[in-house]
């Protein structure tokens, strides 16, 4: 290998994960997938856990892969999924893995915890997040209700990004925008709320010191050193929250965008200075979350591609790729049927096709039948509460909303990306689709001294990634769905 210098990103989703090296020279970001593995859920016990030791393992094989190459790492950068956390012992030993927040342990936990500890008001009020039942402040409060011996004896209590980089390098922090997924956070103080961790009865001193996007938190130890041939290179604090990541690789050249992190999940959102806490953000469940220099990403999740890779998995008589799929898809007759993409009947059914059907048959639509009525149903509906979305959106923001950046492996389906143009009635502009793991090597950019800030870092992506631009069509067609849409949402 040449004496390149390159950094070495680490991107976990809540199915796989992957490692990458990345450079940039005259402007552009080069990038390359040195690993690829499954991230696989442990039921055990009556719970679900994620397996820490097998990432781990894995962020040690990439290196090893890295090092055999010879391949010259400037640093390391780690970003996962939000809110799941790992408890360490005073010793430094790992107190078990993590639970996963697909875990049953937070049913019904949020309104014990508002019947009998905080109210609902107060704690978005201080936090700002919207309510999921699987938030670190409720993952923690039912772990202390059921006497969890990880959680009792824990002296450290780290996010996932900041549990891995302990384990490579045997520092602690919190690095803030994952663990402003943990509705623990205050975005005015910046820091996690004194109130909320009273009351659970965990003291701050448990979690790392509060880090930012771009700071280096230490080195490989000896250790990982000798497993893997490296010597002492710095881990580094992205933003340990893949959305933020993603979102840091919007190609945006000025404010005046949304965006929508397209993937398991859709995630729209603006990026503001300060956070929007108010009796509407509240009522319409909007988040806070943190972004990188000083931003703050009040966005809102959407089920996503989820439904549609739930029912993919069901078909046995659907074409095989994507392409096929979809195209069958759009030649079926448009809004026939419609869903609520965020109603609960979709959270997790035994059969996404049933719940498919079902909510068409109680609200009184034409049920789908087969596998192409069935995604032309759930992309129409995508398409038109993205719509709805980002009509609250335009209420909230200060500023107008002339693009839209669709991010993320969702990014790729050009069907989608134009209905999504046509129902919000906005330019929308796709790519790249590995926003995460651009983000990532970025914020280690920035953290090099290479980049100086967000603008900067979004030229270069701009300059390097190639977008599709969707212009809005068939407009009268799109505003009587809409109408249509929110009738039976609302049945």
């Amino acid at each position: 290998m040449n004496n390149k210098e390159y950094f070495f990103a680490v991107d976990l989703g809540a199915t796989s994960g992957r490692t990458i090296i990345g450079s940039t020279s005259d402007g552009k970001i080069e990038q390359e997938e040195l690993t690829r593995f499954n991230n696989n859920l442990i039921e055990t016990g009556g719970h679900v856990y994620w397996d820490i030791f097998a990432l781990y393992l894995e962020i040690v094989n990439g290196l090893k892969v890295a090092a055999k190459r010879e391949i010259n790492i400037i640093s390391i950068g780690i970003d996962t999924w939000g809110c799941d956390f790992l408890c360490v012992a005073p010793d430094g030993a790992v107190l078990r893995n993590p639970l996963a927040y697909r875990d049953q342990h937070t049913v019904g936990i949020m309104d014990k915890y508002f019947d009998k500890v905080i109210d609902k008001q107060t704690v978005y009020s201080k936090t700002g997040i919207q309510f999921m039942n699987f938030n670190s402040l409720f993952q923690l409060y039912a772990m202390r209700e059921n006497d969890d011996s990880a959680l009792a004896n824990a002296d450290k209590i780290l996010f996932i990004p900041d549990a891995l980089s302990y384990m490579l390098t045997g520092n602690a922090v919190c690095e803030y925008t994952v663990a402003s997924t943990s509705q623990i956070l205050n975005p005015i103080t910046k820091d996690l709320d004194t109130d909320l961790l009273a009351s659970l009865g965990i003291e701050r001193g448990k979690f790392g010191k509060m880090t930012m996007p771009g700071t280096v938190i230490g080195t490989l130890t000896s250790e990982v050193q000798k497993i893997t041939g490296y010597g002492a290179i710095p881990v580094v604090a992205v933003a340990g929250h893949d959305t933020a990541s993603a979102v840091a690789a919007v190609p945006a050249d000025n404010e005046n965008f949304a965006y929508l992190s397209s993937g398991t999940w859709s995630l729209m959102g603006i990026e503001t200075r300060n956070a929007i806490i108010n009796e509407r953000s509240s009522e319409l469940n909007f988040t806070n979350e943190g972004g990188i220099d000083g931003t703050t990403r009040f966005l809102k999740n959407i089920c996503g591609m989820w439904i549609y890779e739930r029912c993919r998995n069901e078909f046995v008589d659907a074409p095989k790729t994507h392409a096929e799929l979809q195209a069958a898809a759009m030649d079926q007759q448009p809004f026939r049927s419609l869903i609520n993409p965020d109603d609960a009947a979709f959270a997790n059914p035994p059969s996404m096709i049933v719940a498919i059907q079902d909510y068409c048959r109680t609200t009184g639509q034409m049920v789908p039948q087969g596998y192409a009525e069935i995604i032309r149903c759930v992309f129409d509906s995508l398409a038109l509460r993205y719509r709805q979305v980002f009509t609250w959106l335009k209420e909230f923001a200060d500023f107008s909303l002339d693009t839209l950046y669709i991010i993320g492996g969702g990014s790729l389906n050009n069907y989608l990306n134009q209905m999504t143009s046509n129902s919000c009635g906005v330019t929308v502009k796709a790519g790249p689709q590995e926003a995460t793991a651009i983000g990532n090597i970025m914020l280690q950019a920035k953290a090099a001294g290479i980049v100086n800030d967000i603008w900067e870092m979004r030229r270069i992506i701009s300059n390097t990634v190639e977008q599709r631009v969707f212009e809005p069509q068939d407009k009268e067609l799109w505003n009587e769905a809409y109408e249509n849409f929110l009738r039976v949402i609302n049945k």
